[in-house]
């Protein structure tokens, strides 16, 4: 895997422009994008209690790396009506795994970069 693998889903340009280019925070920015996905994901359910909460953390933290699609998948899902929700919960679901797939695919690309330095 590596930054052949992205699918765009992610503008890692944005979260660059905020580390400053730094690789070690950005990989640990996008470390903890991980984390929260992996905490908030499971509440990507309206039998959730929790459900619009893991919506809007996610969406701050997709909008926070430049995960725009999932971030307005979120925004969309997130301002529904509960019955409304399951299929737009479905695509956020679907955006998630997306754009956790490219950061997987920057994360590698960064320990790399840090094997040839």
């Amino acid at each position: 895997m590596a930054r052949r693998d992205l699918s765009g889903a992610v503008d890692f340009s944005v979260l660059e422009r905020m580390t400053g280019g730094e690789d070690a925070i950005t990989d640990e920015v996008l470390g903890l994008f991980g984390q929260q996905a992996a905490m908030w994901s499971p509440l990507l359910d309206v039998r959730e209690e929790g459900w619009r909460d893991a919506v809007h953390t996610i969406r701050g933290a997709a909008a926070g790396i430049g995960a725009d699609a999932l971030a307005q998948a979120c925004q969309t899902a997130e301002q529904a009506d509960k019955g409304e929700a399951p299929p737009l919960l479905d695509r956020v679901r679907d955006q998630l795994e997306i754009a956790l797939a490219d950061v997987a695919a920057y994360r590698h690309e960064i320990m790399l970069r840090s094997l040839k330095g």
